[in-house]
């Protein structure tokens, strides 16, 4: 078979996400290795590869590099050339024939509020990310499973403990530091940590790398589910080792299927470590 034709990638380039890479970090699910993650996340239709290259926090610009072009290559990003801008408010302000807007002002004043409001949701930059589990399981084993649920916000908390409850699962909470030490200490421990940033007496991160630096702690799944939504913050959590990334505000199915993902269990017939797997390291 005749080789892909790879992209000669330019410094200067520019990408943003297709479909299929907005798919990628917002489908709740994604098969794609943690430095591509990086890369990926590091798309923002603005800034250049050398630019993106320099924020990478765990790999250097050649692995960026090659990275950008097999993203190109399976269709994750594409180059942007000369985008205009989504803004441009010249002709609404130009109508002064009537009191009342015109029809076609007003169409382009809905066309702008759309626009404004996709910008508004890329700067928060809500993400559901969630890395398939190597471990397969059945979705009746759920009632067999614990989720460890770090949140001090008591509504939602209680939200959480109810809708995980609901689908089979041994929910157990904690609101502070204290609560989350004596949770690890408990004989049976976790099989899942849904883990906020922003907590009352230590951050979520801190938490997080130090699960990844303890010898029984280190492997076990963890889900960031917090109100931290920048490129920089995701791209914390994914460093550190989290296995998936949710930004609130959330959807409930959502964060329920990223779950079943993170923890193997199988959805609708579809199996935990299954899917296009294109990376060639």
């Amino acid at each position: 078979m005749p080789e892909k034709h790879r992209y000669v990638i330019h410094d200067e380039d520019v990408f943003a996400l297709t479909a299929k890479g907005q798919n990628e970090l917002g489908g709740s699910a994604t098969s794609l290795p943690r430095a591509v993650l990086e890369v990926l996340v590091l798309i923002d239709g603005k800034s250049t590869v050398d630019e993106s290259a320099s924020r990478a926090r765990t790999i250097g610009k050649d692995v960026v590099v090659n990275v950008l072009s097999e993203l190109l290559e399976n269709g994750y990003i594409e180059i942007v050339k000369d985008q205009p801008s989504p803004f441009d408010f010249v002709d609404f302000f130009q109508t002064t024939s009537s009191i009342e807007p015109s029809a076609e002002a007003t169409a382009k004043a809905k066309r702008e509020t759309s626009a404004t409001a996709l910008l508004l949701q890329q700067q928060g930059y809500f993400v559901r990310i969630a890395r398939r589990s190597a471990t397969r399981r059945k979705a009746g084993e759920a009632a067999a499973l614990s989720i460890l649920v770090v949140e001090d916000e008591p509504h939602l908390a209680s939200l959480l403990k109810h809708v995980l409850a609901n689908e089979g699962f041994k929910v157990r909470t904690a609101k502070n530091r204290d609560e989350i030490v004596a949770e690890f200490h408990r004989a049976v421990r976790p099989d899942l940590v849904l883990l906020d940033v922003l907590l009352p007496d230590i951050d979520g991160f801190d938490v997080l790398l130090k699960m990844r630096q303890h010898p029984i702690l280190k492997t076990l799944p963890v889900m960031m589910l917090t109100a931290k939504a920048t490129r920089d913050a995701v791209l914390k959590g994914l460093v550190g080792g989290a296995d998936g990334y949710i930004t609130k505000p959330f959807e409930i199915d959502i964060l329920i299927k990223a779950v079943n993902v993170v923890l193997g269990l199988s959805e609708g017939g579809e199996q935990a470590g299954s899917g296009e797997r294109p990376w060639s390291a």
